[in-house]
């Protein structure tokens, strides 16, 4: 099994960096396999809804110059992943936020690719407004029929300076356990597959209340 860290910050080796390290020592620990990719260190293109990708059913966005489609397929072979960011205005970063807009938007527009993945939330900022940036986060795991995994708090370590949060004994400890939960959700429905039917995916349906 293998679970991809996407980390959202544009310090490579940043407080959202040692958050996901933490993570992966459950993991590593676990006989599973661990990358962390960066996708906050450089420009990515936001979404503007072209729906190309929905048309053209190749698993890509029509922008290719930036790390998005790799991004894509990375997630689509991985057990689980893992969405950091920083906490930029009481938000996610921007880069990460183009980043999932577009890789969701394909996911959802080509069948579902990250449907019954495992997958958790974690955040790292200085003072206030992590939690608001766990529940954005959050939401592109809901909407894709993922399998969220979470700790025994929320998925918020502090810190300033880069590798500060290791200091953060309490949110360390929340990510451990939500690391601890992704590797049983994993096995149970690694174990689970031939046993129980999954549920048959639905045909997306659009409403909106102009008429």
């Amino acid at each position: 099994m293998k679970v991809i860290g996407i980390n959202g910050s544009p310090h490579g080796e940043g407080n959202s960096f040692t958050a996901l390290n933490i993570a992966g020592e459950i993991f590593k620990q676990n006989s599973i396999d661990f990358e962390i990719f960066n996708v906050g260190m450089k420009a990515v293109q936001g979404c503007t809804g072209c729906n190309a990708c929905g048309k053209n059913k190749n698993e890509e966005c029509i922008f290719t110059k930036d790390v998005v489609n790799e991004g894509i397929q990375k997630i689509k072979k991985a057990d689980g992943i893992i969405l950091a960011s920083p906490v930029h205005f009481s938000g996610i970063s921007g880069n990460m936020k183009s980043f999932l807009d577009r890789a969701f938007y394909v996911a959802g527009a080509n069948d579902g690719l990250f449907r019954h993945k495992v997958a958790a939330a974690m955040v790292a900022v200085r003072r206030s407004g992590g939690v608001a940036t766990v529940d954005q986060l959050n939401h592109y795991i809901t909407y894709s029929e993922m399998v969220m995994a979470t700790g025994n708090y929320w998925n918020v370590i502090h810190g300033r300076k880069a590798g500060e949060a290791e200091q953060d004994t309490e949110g360390a400890q929340a990510i451990e356990a939500t690391a601890e939960n992704m590797v049983w959700l994993m096995r149970l429905i690694e174990n689970g597959r031939g046993v129980i039917a999954e549920p048959h995916p639905y045909k997306k349906t659009y409403m909106h209340f102009i008429r």
